[in-house]
């Protein structure tokens, strides 16, 4: 026996041994300690009073010990004393008044007003503890000496409903709400150094993220031996006990007829019926015979013995369920209670629906009363519940029930191993499965149950419990029957209406055992003031069903503190320790009076979160309290083995799991014979791997141990076991320390829930709690931020989440509890809408990889190159085909200057249409040939020369809508020999916003002249523009709608090729304004390699559906057909916000082969068009036509919108082949095309982690961690492309992410700025490789990327090269020394949850920022935050900073439908998001 293990307390044990730790009642805890119960009652109420001062923070902890010594010292006046000198002693003698709802029989008027007044509301007193109050006081006093104020979230008073405090907010912003304040506060907090120390952490291996634990060398580890099984008392065999629990029935029905077997009060908690035992066997036997015979026909029965019968009766109603329970018994069917389901939507009723498939139920037993609240079809018949096989449904009421023929007699085995009845128990994961009990099981627990608790013959018993399942079932229906005790049933519904009325029950009845939970003591206590003439001296047996919770002792306590004044003995008190597989595993007898009460152990939680019993002499603050539970059952073996991995006995100073081996438990899971061979069948091993002996044992899901005279010990369960690091903390503690947060004005103390969620290889816990609708915002963040300090300081584990919905919104089980697995679900779903979230990622979340630590450029490009060669890695280099010679000087001519080319048009075809501008309807408004075209550009070179008063070279600024005035205003410009600067105009609704940009351009440009139409001169020149810039300082004006007829004198020719043709302007995705410099050879050699590249002659046909105002949208939509003598239809992308379809029935009406789009027209279409294939049919849309479909733009290709619009216009007709990207940046326009003789791009899969080294290694499909990446099309003739290291500026093999640059022809001469500082940005645009061929002249792209070569083969024959883009180098976000690209993060927030319709990041001070729109309604706003958290740390293993929910069209887009990341940082920063809620995650 283990009781071997323990020795005297003075016997100087080291502090590992096992029972050092043990307390007895009465002692003192220590030599100089003080009896709190020998104080007069006076004192002991100001001790409370002082007490309560500092849990609600009304008191300094020095200020309480001071007046505390005061306090004691005028009791003990020769004693010098402090806080620490006065401890609790163990036993059920603590002082228990501290707790204010709980004071003794009678309280001065004056300190029950005070109380009444700071009351923090009622207490869950299954989790109160003043020990552990004072503990969470103690961490969060020191928690305030750091000062260190966490930032609170911001959320828009909008967005939820307030509360009354939040009402009147003072107008302005404080400045402590400012952004930037709150920024700087988180930064505070996370200086603190985390928890473990940097040793835990793990590296980041290239190949696999591996965790390499480093055990901490503190550890505790149990040192014990090895423990012995233990056994109960042998059962008895009583000479007169039934051979069946069914013959017991019959005996008492026929000889005790007149016997009360039952009452069951109404809900004013006054008797409403009483079933004797004469009435209890008549109806169960009419049941029976009921069930057997009038169900179906003779020759088809409904029911068979041995068929399964789900049981539905209602707390209120026990009468009706015993009938049910015993005439299933005495039909030999088998009874599976469950509990009444109140709507199709109940949460866990797709479980309950698990478990009646799995028993094979197809009948259910109901009263008529109960079956008219069952939700019912307009039809009036029974609703299908969710998950639930179909069910019949039959009503046991006396009226409906038939009297048995003389003849018929019930059939009553002895005992055997079928199966008496099934029990519903829900598992962790929320599954519920049935526990099947035999017969002999049921009867031999009976027995041992009379035998622990020694029941007599006709007792009284008072049951608060559901008498469906558990304790209530066993000893308040059969144990109850087989000793024909007198039951009396207290439901729920009574509880909650009249809480006393179960002590009021004992009292009258003068009731010897009474069967409760903690629940119920302290309901008791709150309400006992008003009963005088309670006496609970009658009870002998106080059965407390939960009383294996640790925290069930201090309600224990304070119960007999208030009662024993009422005649309550304190050895009656008996907690027991159950589960449903074992059924009871041990209970405390009732002790002798007057003999010593029993022990309590003082176990460091600490110790116990590494399994191992630890004595507790240091730190009381982080002490768990514990009572016995008793001794193990009669006839029952014992045995504790650890909680994970194979069955090994323990040792003696370990936690493990209870195990039971006895004729009296579950025999299975019923219908389940899988997960029934690990619980039922377990065969315990000894530390060398030998089993233990051949009886099989049961698992009880107790964590406990076995303490001295075996004592059984229980600290917690398998199911709120959550195991964080390696580490296990118990929920029900975790709840008890958030609870002991006072004041909780905040949230409701039954209502709270905890579990964990697995995010990034390890649990992670969550908490959540309904808010009170009167807790205002500063009021909950207040305490939740104080919940995760003392957690983090009693349990040192941080919190992830700790979230407050909103009273009444969590799902609750039948009786009133949370139903946690559902919360689960609804936190992971984004489903739970929470009111406050607090995220704590930074503090808990230890295990991300090491920082990379950037390599010393030791090692020059040159051996880079050669490690590359020596590795058998090719230079990442590709080139375009040849771009070919022009021999004929005419040609060379008209081919160097578009302006040489529009006048050879004009000359000879002057009728050949070059543009076609449609309106939203697909009209052609405009239509322009090459004669046409010539002559407006001569109109405007005259006005130009006439009115302008421009000198060549001049910078005139082009602000006109898209079309065809924009060409001829540009041709008009090199007709006049000055600079074009083409610029979008600004939006008339919102001139606040694009006004100044247009402003910018106009004066960075230093333009001479403004061209531009009537409407937008009045715009310019309006008041509404006067508020936004000064409008009194433009260049000259010029309006070009109503210009005279005149030709200009001449027309201006270069002298050379090198001249600036025009200017490109365009604002980057990081908020820059660069304008580059176009001379006309890149113009024309640009012309030329699109012509080639898309085989582009005067006789095809184009459309072009993209902004003409820079890059190669400008080049394709004024340069291209004046240089190819193609057709281009052009379409406005504004036209299609009023007409969706314009672009795709024009391709079909005008059967285009080639077109040219934007990434935002192509998503308008996608989302827009997608559900309407069928309308474009009708209307006779086909795209059948299409060769290619080419995107323009300067980013990586966007695979999911591709793929998505080849796949809903496949059924109009599109080829899956004909949908590709270009590329282009600021140094050269057009690096990349699809063309037409090209092999189809090619699409990639690569490793995230590597690239995030700037490393390049390919995937399979669906390897996880892969991304998919599309080449960005076919490299245009005449350009060579180079990956290069942005450092070393060495040329890098094709296995690296490296900088994308280009030689080329037709790039861009060099960046035009004000001040001439092109020097600074020269080498962007001629700089030389460090080594291997250093005198060509490469331009930076400043886009990162990789080459690969293909199987596919080009034009030429050869293998064909292709080019990657992954990203901007200015937009990278440099992390933990890793490479990031927004787009990725933003694609796995995107996906998170389906109400985030957009997304951004930036960093601010190394915080990773995410933006996210929230397209759903604002409730579900706080739901993003942990999903957002949890995706960007799975996936990327990053930890976000903040979170910003905002509305949707929040996120700035340029033209080209990139993201503005930089603005919005910027606006983000100043406060103008107006963010419907900004989380700080801690």
């Amino acid at each position: 026996m283990s009781c071997g293990a323990f020795l005297p307390l003075c016997s100087g044990f080291r502090p590992y041994r096992p029972y050092a730790w043990l307390v007895f009642s009465g002692e003192v805890m220590a030599d100089r300690g003080v009896d709190v119960s020998a104080l007069s009652k006076e004192v002991r109420e100001e001790l409370a009073e002082l007490d309560l001062e500092l849990s609600e923070g009304d008191i300094t902890q020095k200020g309480f010990e001071k007046k505390r010594a005061k306090l004691l010292a005028s009791c003990f006046p020769n004693t010098d004393m402090t806080l620490s000198d006065v401890q609790l002693s163990g036993g059920h003698s603590g002082d228990a008044t501290s707790s204010p709802e709980a004071p003794g029989p009678s309280t001065s008027s004056a300190s029950k007003h005070h109380r009444a007044h700071r009351s923090g509301g009622a207490r869950d007193e299954r989790y109160r503890s003043d020990i552990h109050t004072e503990a969470v006081q103690a961490a969060l006093a020191k928690h305030r000496e750091e000062k260190m104020p966490l930032p609170m979230p911001t959320k828009r008073r909008s967005a939820f409903v307030q509360s009354p405090g939040d009402a009147c907010t003072p107008p302005g912003v404080p400045v402590n709400s400012r952004v930037s304040t709150k920024i700087q506060q988180l930064l505070n907090t996370l200086k603190r150094p985390k928890r473990p120390p940097l040793s835990e952490f793990f590296l980041d291996d290239s190949e696999e993220i591996i965790e390499i634990p480093q055990p901490d060398p503190n550890t505790p580890k149990p040192e014990g031996r090895q423990i012995i099984p233990v056994k109960g008392e042998p059962l008895g065999v009583v000479s007169n006990w039934p051979p069946a629990l069914q013959a017991a029935l019959a005996r008492w029905g026929a000889t005790q007829a007149k016997s009360p077997a039952l009452t069951a009060l109404d809900i004013t908690g006054k008797p409403l019926y009483t079933l004797t035992y004469g009435k209890l066997w008549s109806r169960s036997l009419k049941l029976a015979y009921t069930l057997l015979n009038k169900l179906g026909t003779k020759t088809e029965p409904v029911l068979q013995p041995g068929d399964r019968v789900a049981l539905v009766y209602p707390n209120s109603d026990p009468g009706m369920f015993w009938v049910a329970f015993y005439g299933c018994l005495l039909a030999e069917v088998i009874p599976v209670p469950i509990e009444v389901p109140l709507s199709k939507q109940d949460a866990g009723s797709q479980q309950i629906g698990f478990l009646l498939g799995s028993c094979g139920v197809s009948l259910a037993l109901t009263s008529e009363v109960c079956l008219k609240g069952l939700p019912k079809t307009p039809n009036g018949e029974i609703i299908q519940f969710k998950g639930w096989p179909r069910m019949k449904w039959v009503v046991t009421d006396t009226k409906y029930l038939t009297k048995p023929s003389k003849d018929w007699q019930p059939h009553i085995p002895t005992a055997n191993t079928d199966t008496a009845y099934i029990e519903y128990k829900a598992s962790k994961e929320g599954t519920v499965m049935g526990v099947a009990v035999s017969k002999l099981s049921m009867l031999t627990h009976c027995q041992a149950l009379t035998q622990a608790c020694n029941y007599c013959e006709g007792e009284t018993l008072v049951n608060v419990l559901d008498c469906k399942k558990h304790m209530g079932l066993w000893h308040g229906v059969l144990t109850s029957v087989m000793n024909r005790i007198h039951t009396i049933t207290v439901p729920y519904s009574v509880m909650k209406a009249c809480p006393m009325s179960w002590v009021q029950r004992v009292h009258i009845h003068k009731a010897r055992v009474a069967l409760v939970k903690c629940r119920d003591l302290h309901w008791a206590m709150m309400a006992h003031k008003d009963q005088r003439d309670t006496n609970l001296s009658s009870i002998r047996m106080l059965i407390v069903a939960d009383g294996a919770n640790p925290w069930s002792v201090s309600s224990c306590d304070a119960f007999l503190n208030v009662f024993q004044s009422h005649g309550l003995k304190p050895e009656v008190i008996c907690p027991c320790a159950t589960s449903p597989e074992a059924l009871t595993v041990a209970i405390r007898r009732p002790g002798a009076r007057g003999a010593p009460l029993p022990a309590r152990a003082i176990l460091s939680m600490g110790g116990l979160s590494h399994g191992v019993i630890r004595v507790n002499t240091e730190d009381k603050n982080s002490a768990l309290t514990v009572q016995d539970v008793g001794h193990i059952m009669p006839g029952a073996l014992m045995c504790i083995v650890k909680p994970d991995g194979s069955p090994q006995l323990c040792k003696t100073d370990e936690i493990g799991e209870i195990l039971i081996s006895s004729r009296a438990g579950g025999t299975m899971y019923y219908g389940l014979p899988g997960v029934t061979k690990n619980t039922f069948e377990v065969i315990p091993v000894n530390q060398s791997g030998a089993p233990l002996r051949v009886v099989p044992f049961t698992r009880t899901g107790l964590l406990g141990f076995v303490g001295p005279g075996s004592l059984v010990f229980v600290v917690g369960k398998i199911e709120g076991l959550l195991m964080v690091s390696r580490r296990r903390h118990s929920t029900d503690d975790l709840v008890a320390t958030a609870l002991a947060v006072e004041p909780v004005k905040t949230v409701y103390r039954g209502r709270i829930t905890v579990f964990s969620v697995t995010v990034f290889y390890d649990e992670r816990i969550v908490i959540v709690a309904e808010q009170r609708p009167d807790a205002s915002e500063e009021d909950s963040f207040q305490w939740m931020s104080r919940v995760l300090q003392a957690i983090d300081s009693i349990h040192q584990v941080g919190l992830y989440c700790l979230a407050l919905v909103p009273a009444n919104t969590l799902p609750k089980t039948p009786l009133g509890g949370i139903h946690t697995c559902e919360t689960k679900q609804n936190f992971l779903e984004g489903n739970l809408h929470p009111c406050n979230i607090l995220m704590c990622p930074h503090t808990c979340v230890t295990n991300v990889p090491k920082p990379r630590q950037k390599q010393p450029v030791d090692v020059g490009p040159a051996s880079m190159l050669v490690g590359n060669l020596v590795a058998g890695k090719r230079i990442a280099q590709a080139t375009g085909r040849d771009l070919g010679v022009v021999e004929d000087q005419i040609l060379i001519r008209k081919h160097q200057f578009l302006s040489d080319a529009l006048q050879s048009r004009a000359q000879t075809n002057p009728e050949h249409i070059l543009y076609v501008l449609l309106n939203a309807k697909g009209v052609a408004v405009c239509t322009a040939t090459c004669a046409q075209l010539h002559k407006r550009a001569e109109k405007i070179t005259a006005t130009l020369i006439e009115r302008g008063g421009l000198n060549a070279g001049d910078n005139v600024v082009l602000l006109y809508p898209p079309g065809v005035d924009l060409i001829a205003a540009f041709y008009g410009c090199l007709y006049a020999g000055v600079i074009p600067v083409t610029v979008r105009p600004p939006h008339p609704q919102n001139l606040t916003a694009t006004l100044p940009t247009v402003r910018m351009i106009i004066d960075v440009s230093k333009a001479a002249c403004i061209l531009t139409t009537q409407p937008l001169m009045r715009i310019l020149r309006s008041r509404e523009a006067a508020a936004s810039v000064n409008v009194k300082t433009w260049p000259t004006i010029i309006d070009t709608d109503d210009l005279p007829r005149k030709r200009p004198p001449h027309i201006y020719k270069p002298p050379t090729a090198e001249m600036l043709a025009y200017l490109d302007f365009s604002v980057s995705t990081t908020g820059m304004l660069t304008g580059v410099k176009m001379s006309h050879a890149a113009v024309s050699t640009l012309c030329r390699s699109i012509k080639l590249q898309c085989e582009l002659y005067s006789s095809r046909q184009i459309a072009i559906c993209l902004d003409p105002y820079c890059g190669l949208g400008f080049v394709l939509w004024c340069l291209s057909s004046v240089y190819s003598g193609h057709q281009s239809i052009l379409i406005p992308p504004l036209e299609l916000e009023s007409s969706l379809p314009l672009w795709l029935s024009t391709l079909s009406q005008y059967k285009i082969r080639d077109t040219f789009c934007s990434y935002s027209v192509m998503e308008l279409c996608t989302k827009g068009l997608g559900t309407q294939t069928e309308m474009l049919k009708a209307r006779g849309v086909n795209l059948s036509c299409v060769r290619s479909c080419v995107v323009i733009a300067e980013e990586r290709p966007r695979l999911s919108l591709t793929q998505s619009f080849s796949k809903l216009f496949k059924d109009v007709g599109l080829s899956s082949r004909a949908v590709s990207t270009a590329f282009g940046s600021r140094v050269n326009l057009a690096i990349c095309m699809q063309g037409t003789a090209g092999p189809d791009p090619s699409t990639v899969y690569v490793d995230m982690k590597s690239l995030r080294h700037d490393r390049v290694r390919l995937v399979e499909k669906g390897a996880p961690q892969s991304l998919p990446l599309m080449e960005s099309g076919t490299i245009l003739p005449g350009l060579r492309v180079i990956i290069v290291n942005p450092e070393t500026r060495g040329p890098l093999g094709d296995s690296h992410l490296g900088e994308i640059w280009v030689n080329s022809p037709h790039s861009a001469s060099g960046y035009y700025t004000i001040y001439g500082e092109e020097s600074l940005q020269a080498d962007h645009f001629n700089t030389r490789l460090s080594f291997g061929d250093p005198n060509t002249l490469w331009a930076k792209t400043g886009y990162l990327g990789f080459i690969k070569r293909t199987e596919l083969l080009d034009a030429s024959g050869d293998r064909h090269d292709a080019l990657f883009v992954v990203g901007s180098l200015d937009e990278t976000l440099e992390l933990r020394g890793l490479r990031y690209h927004p787009i990725d993060i933003e694609t796995s927030v995107s996906r998170a949850h389906r109400s985030i319709s957009e997304s951004a990041v930036f960093t601010w001070t190394n915080l990773l920022v995410v933006v996210a729109e929230l397209s759903g309604s604002e409730q579900e706003a706080l739901d993003l935050v942990p999903l957002i958290t949890n995706v960007v740390l799975e996936e990327h293993h990053l930890i976000v900073g903040v979170v910003v929910i905002v509305d949707p069209g929040v996120i700035p887009i340029n033209s080209r439908g990139e993201k503005q990341r930089m603005h919005l940082r910027d606006s983000f920063l100043a406060d103008q998001l107006d963010p419907i809620y900004v989380a700080y995650n801690m």
